[in-house]
């Protein structure tokens, strides 16, 4: 499924040192982890792109291989001068959609989209990422609560050039 890039930004001034910190992350990554919970303990394998969008931003998508499924995500980052603030966007072939500001600790920045939503039954659940960029590389957990069950999915994924 082909997913729209969410561009929530308003052609942002990018400061350079900001501007190379989101550039030392250009290129394609792999990593893997396990979707646990549940009763579950499957295998997580995932690509994530990442290259240098307009108007002084990244764009990454990736997508995400479980036993029978696909999640595909797309979005942006970019530092707000104005704001003085990594801000991110991300849409996902499973609905989800999420804005953050990044967090900003020594070399680390990271992101913590949320988002609640309905199931097919009707029932709540939260849907989330985490994206951190972390020195050189990426690690990027999700997680899916159904608010009517308490289940809860994890994976954790370390991403390597």
């Amino acid at each position: 499924m082909a997913l729209t890039m969410l561009t929530p930004f308003t052609a942002p001034a990018l400061a350079q040192p900001e501007l190379e910190k989101l550039q030392s992350y250009l290129g394609d990554w792999r990593g893997e982890g396990a979707l646990t919970g549940g009763g579950r303990n499957e295998p997580f394998r995932c690509r994530l792109s990442v290259a240098q969008g307009v108007q002084l931003k990244v764009n990454y998508t990736g997508r995400c291989t479980l036993v029978n499924a696909t999640l595909s995500i797309s979005g942006t980052i970019a530092y707000n001068a104005a704001g003085k603030q990594y801000e991110a966007a991300m849409s996902s072939n499973a609905g989800f959609t999420g804005l953050a500001i990044g967090r900003q600790s020594g070399d680390r920045i990271s992101f913590d989209l949320q988002e609640k939503q309905k199931d097919r039954a009707g029932s709540d659940v939260r849907i989330g990422s985490k994206i951190n960029l972390i020195g050189e590389t990426i690690t990027v957990d999700f997680e899916v609560e159904f608010n009517d069950s308490g289940e809860v999915l994890k994976a954790s994924v370390p991403f390597a050039k």
